[in-house]
């Protein structure tokens, strides 16, 4: 019986090294991204079956990253192995088409049973997010401002970046784009969100799993 293909993604070696120990015996690893970028290129290359990613990782966070993804047409599952245990991030995984979101603190045995529920066409959240926290989350809709905002996948990536403290001239060399066209971006989200400054963006993004941190 062929063994289903899983692309892992983490930045932290320690992570990756278990991760290779607990799967390596039922499933064909077949590469290690270290951050959003390699994830989606990575993804496209190997064409995997199922990813097993972080949501924290730099450049892009894991879940632009399955966003960028599904607009390539890669249909890989995707499971979210995570320290946020937080409905937030759980619902935000999921509506972006992950099929299982799983705390890192759990035991190992609940990961692979979020990967074999998640190959056979099934969703998987950890037992502590369950009782009604996520769909809560998804009824009240949340948000800091009082304002209901969809951004762009572009300026999620921006947002990103800037999580991780780059200047518009290093956004713009890694996105493509010039730092004054990174600097509207960014003007224009505190903007909608009626926020007056570049850390006020930063900490509603991460108050409301936007982006992910290291």
């Amino acid at each position: 019986m062929k063994r289903p293909r899983i692309l892992l993604a983490d930045d932290h070696a320690i992570v990756i090294e278990g991760l290779r120990r607990l799967l390596g015996a039922d499933f064909d690893l077949v590469g290690v991204a270290r951050n959003g970028l390699e994830m989606v290129e990575l993804g496209k290359t190997h064409a995997p079956d199922l990813v097993v990613a972080d949501v924290s990782m730099p450049l892009v966070n894991g879940i632009d990253a399955l966003r960028r993804l599904r607009r390539e047409g890669c249909t890989a599952r995707v499971v979210f192995l995570t320290m946020h245990p937080d409905a937030t991030f759980a619902t935000r995984a999921l509506e972006a088409g992950a099929s299982g979101y799983v705390l890192k603190h759990a035991a190992s045995d609940e990961l692979v049973e979020a990967i074999r529920e998640a190959l056979a066409g099934r969703t998987f959240v950890s037992p502590a997010l369950r009782g009604g926290a996520v769909e809560d989350h998804i009824a009240r809709g949340e948000g800091q401002s009082g304002k209901s905002v969809e951004l762009t996948p572009r300026q999620r990536e921006v947002l990103q970046l800037l999580a991780e403290g780059r200047s518009a001239r290093e956004i713009g060399l890694i996105l493509g784009i010039s730092p004054r066209t990174a600097e509207t971006h960014k003007y224009k989200m505190m903007d909608d969100l009626g926020l007056e400054t570049t850390a006020e963006l930063v900490r509603y993004a991460i108050r409301h799993g936007l982006v992910g941190t290291q």
